[in-house]
């Protein structure tokens, strides 16, 4: 059961279009997942629809005639061209493999440039090349027994669960959990089955304790 939602002001962004691609993806694979936000997204964004056909036309009469004459002559091109292929075809999630796993690649994730993964121990990551500048988009793989040492954030971080389970000391994750950190957290991820995230940070990862602070200078790697 998922218990980590985006916030309200999260979805209402998204709704509105305002995220950056990176949060958009994230909140989009997090609805794919999450009947409550499907619900809360589809009332955010009906009011935003309403909200756009309430606004006063600002043309004069013959804009507008010339306007519908354009669009009338487009649907006319449409329907005549008959290599146009049928739409409504159910999306079917291509697959991927890592370490001898394999995931589904969600939908949102279909048409991005995903780099090739790269592994430090247990942990295996690939960018996502979005050019956000400061903020890194990956997806990140913890196998079996694995865990990420002790730290804290310099900006935020969030973590999209897509597969499997870790847990912190706030609490156990399940997939489509939406955790959303910055630096007044410091936790601990560890996994005994497992687990595939999304994760977007605007910042390197500052880690806290014992042989983890020697990672700092490759904190930026990580994530």
């Amino acid at each position: 059961m998922i218990k980590h939602h985006p916030t309200t002001n999260l979805l209402q962004s998204f709704s509105a279009g305002e995220l950056p691609a990176s949060l958009s993806a994230a909140i989009s694979i997090h609805v794919d997942m999450c009947p409550v936000c499907q619900q809360q997204v589809g009332e955010l964004t009906e009011q935003y629809a309403e909200q756009s056909f309430d606004q006063p036309a600002q043309m004069s009469q013959q804009q507008s005639f010339n306007e519908t004459a354009d669009i009338m002559a487009l649907i006319d091109d449409i329907t005549d061209d008959e290599s146009i292929a049928e739409v409504g075809e159910r999306y079917v999630a291509k697959e991927f493999q890592i370490k001898d796993k394999n995931y589904k690649m969600p939908r949102a994730l279909q048409s991005m440039a995903i780099g090739s993964f790269s592994g430090i121990g247990k942990l295996n990551r690939a960018r996502i090349e979005l050019g956000e500048g400061e903020i890194h988009t990956s997806l990140m793989q913890i196998q079996p027994g694995g865990m990420i040492p002790e730290h804290t954030h310099k900006g935020f971080e969030l973590t999209l669960l897509l597969d499997g389970e870790f847990s912190d000391d706030m609490g156990t994750y399940q997939a489509g959990d939406f955790i959303w950190l910055d630096g007044s957290h410091q936790h601990n991820p560890k996994t005994e089955d497992g687990c595939l995230c999304l994760t977007v940070v605007s910042d390197a990862l500052h880690f806290t304790q014992g042989f983890g602070k020697l990672l700092n200078p490759f904190g930026s790697l990580l994530y």
